[in-house]
């Protein structure tokens, strides 16, 4: 995220790495000259059309359901501008600006494959907009992901011809004011280039992309809470011998079992009772490779299918360099919409896992500490409150995790009969990663005062460092203070944490 180098956009071989970095760490971009010469052999197929006269959907007809209606080579222009504005129908609070820059970047990236028919002009327009710091507002909700993200997208693309509204350098301005601002003409739209602009799944792959780069920061921090409170615990590490996962073998629970034994490795909390007789710690702790690689795996296989999908042609109809012009069904978002909700089950129960370890900690009875986590307790009720916080979000993040892929409702009098709701299915993962991240950030409050407890015993050399790295900014819990700071600076310091 912090490169700054400039990313070619070629509609080949963007990563999610080049999405962060251009979205949140504002790299340049930059349209590849063999792009380019893809984007305008296409174009040429949809002028060869427009000179023979011939009749193709969404070049020189209607829409959806009116796609019989034949629009007069004079109406072509005012056609594609007016698609723009009925499908700007979105509402509610208007996505942050690092997914508008993500779906810019996006949406000029399936451009580049050369199978929407625009011209050149078109793609780099839209990398001028992300260039210059021009971000359209772009309201949240009203797609359903097939035709693709039709609202959220013609929203991104009114501020191209002029018209909607962008925010430049934090203030928000009419689309013609914008473009004034950074000295930036208007596009008058061609044939097929309004469709082009708003025709694929770009919004969903946007937000998801961004919450999928978080999910791995969070799975790598998950290994490292685990082990804090499994030393904090004084659990055994027997679950997590190498021979154990071998004989299951998994990617994801081989990986998260290594990286937890390797955490705690030197802990001399650890070797104190090493001969207590302990043969096996509850599910929460024992099972955690199991929980945590589960999530590994399905991150994994999600990566691979977004990875595909930023690089797809998404556009309806897709033009083909021998001239053919074909109607398909690209712009579906149902291969990411599964994803996502496969990804946010497994961080939710990633959640659920970590805040039962919690659970366990503030109570005496099963971790022989203090009563929730502080002296005087009856004066103070210490981390009490913070674990009911945990519970309640892992609650909310259960009801989130319902699929939005397996639901469907026909749209555009019925031509539009089953939609991936892909654009829900990303919101709801980008919001599991977030109470992810906070139930987790409670967890690690937790387990480093828990762990100094045990003191003058140490935990691992790794491990002092990451109890060092939050009493950088949170001191120890002495008496009852206020702890929503904490709470928040904890979960801040969780995206750190996955090394």
């Amino acid at each position: 995220m912090n490169e700054i180098n400039t990313i070619l956009v070629d509609g080949q071989t963007l990563t999610i790495e080049a999405v962060e970095a251009v979205a949140r760490g504002g790299a340049p971009t930059m349209l590849d000259e063999e792009a380019r010469d893809r984007v305008a052999a296409s174009r040429r197929v949809i002028d060869d059309i427009l000179g023979s006269g011939q009749v193709a959907y969404g070049i020189n007809t209607g829409f959806g359901r009116l796609a019989e209606v034949r629009i007069p080579p004079d109406q072509l222009e005012q056609l594609q501008l007016n698609l723009l504005r009925s499908h700007a129908c979105g509402v509610g609070e208007p996505f942050g600006e690092e997914v508008v820059r993500a779906m810019l970047l996006l949406r000029a990236n399936v451009l580049a494959t050369g199978h929407a028919g625009c011209r050149p002009l078109v793609v780099e327009r839209v990398l001028d907009l992300l260039n210059a710091g021009v971000h359209p507002v772009v309201p949240s909700l009203g797609s359903v992901g097939a035709s693709g993200d039709l609202a959220p997208l013609a929203h991104l693309a009114l501020p191209l011809v002029g018209e909607g509204a962008a925010v430049v350098a934090g203030e928000r301005l009419s689309g013609e004011e914008a473009l004034r601002r950074v000295g930036i003409d208007p596009l008058t739209l061609g044939a097929k280039e309004g469709l082009a602009l708003i025709n694929g799944t770009q919004a969903s792959a946007a937000v998801g992309a961004l919450a999928l780069a978080d999910a791995g920061r969070l799975l790598g921090a998950a290994d490292v809470i685990c082990a804090l409170t499994l030393d904090a615990l004084a659990g055994t590490d027997a679950a997590f011998d190498r021979s154990v996962h071998e004989a299951r073998p998994h990617p994801g629970q081989g990986e998260s079992a290594r990286r937890i034994r390797m955490l705690l490795e030197g802990s001399a909390i650890r070797e104190s009772h090493r001969d207590c007789g302990r043969v096996q710690d509850a599910y929460s702790l024992r099972c955690s490779p199991q929980v945590h690689g589960t999530g590994r795996d399905a991150f994994e296989h999600a990566r691979r299918v977004l990875t595909i999908e930023l690089n797809s042609g998404t556009d309806n109809p897709m033009v083909f360099p021998d001239g053919r012009v074909i109607s398909g069904g690209n712009f579906h978002g149902a291969p990411i919409a599964a994803v996502f909700d496969y990804l946010a089950a497994t961080i939710t129960d990633l959640a659920s896992i970590s805040e039962r370890r919690f659970a366990r900690m503030v109570d005496t009875s099963l971790s022989g500490l203090p009563r929730f986590l502080v002296d005087d307790a009856g004066l103070n009720s210490g981390f009490m409150m913070v674990q009911v916080s945990a519970a309640a979000l892992v609650s909310e993040m259960k009801t989130l995790s319902h699929p939005a892929s397996v639901d469907s409702i026909p749209t555009s009098a019925g031509q539009e009969d089953h939609v991936s709701m892909s654009t829900w299915a990303a919101r709801k993962l980008a919001r599991v990663v977030e109470l992810g991240r906070q139930v987790m950030g409670m967890e690690y409050l937790a387990a480093v005062q828990a762990l100094e407890f045990h003191r003058p015993l140490t935990t691992s050399p790794a491990l002092e460092g990451v109890v060092n790295q939050l009493r950088e900014r949170v001191p120890r819990y002495e008496d009852d203070r206020f702890m929503a700071d904490d709470m928040e600076t904890a979960a801040e310091l969780i995206f750190e944490l996955e090394s």
